[in-house]
């Protein structure tokens, strides 16, 4: 089984490396927005993508070119994020070529979901939130990857 996480540098990027013990028995590939984020483990495969936000289209256009790059190189079986920009743009593409697609929506929007969130969800198998307040139909809690 092979597994793309992808997540923004910061907080996103923290709590996916949260997650990394669940991946222990899967291939592991990670996208984030920063060239140094890679250096932290060897024992995955690292991808840079460019940061980009809403904001900023042309960026918005490079980096999901970069991703759906990656998608067609590595070609998982699972796609995971813990936001923004990069995860949304990952699970919009790994859904298309029929990837298994799962969302961690950020413990730091907690009075709704987050943009990404709200937006990816329809394209999800998994959608999660780290507030219980949070959960409602499709959006699930299971708890949260930062104690």
């Amino acid at each position: 089984m092979k597994i793309l996480a992808v997540a923004s540098e910061g907080g996103h990027w923290i709590q996916l490396l949260r997650l990394k013990s669940a991946f222990e028995d899967a291939e592991l590939v990670v996208v984030s927005t920063h060239k140094s984020s890679g250096k932290t483990n060897s024992s995955y495969q690292y991808y840079s993508v460019t940061d980009a936000n809403r904001w900023d289209k042309m960026k918005l256009f490079k980096m999901a070119y970069q991703i759906n790059s990656i998608i067609a190189r590595e070609k998982p079986d699972y796609i995971i994020s813990t936001g923004a920009a990069p995860g949304l743009a990952a699970i919009l593409f790994g859904k298309v070529r029929g990837c298994k697609t799962i969302w961690i929506d950020s413990i730091a929007n907690a009075e709704r979901l987050s943009l990404s969130g709200r937006l990816i969800k329809p394209f999800t198998n998994l959608h999660l939130t780290q507030w219980p307040h949070l959960a409602k139909g499709r959006t699930l809690y299971r708890g949260t990857v930062i104690v």
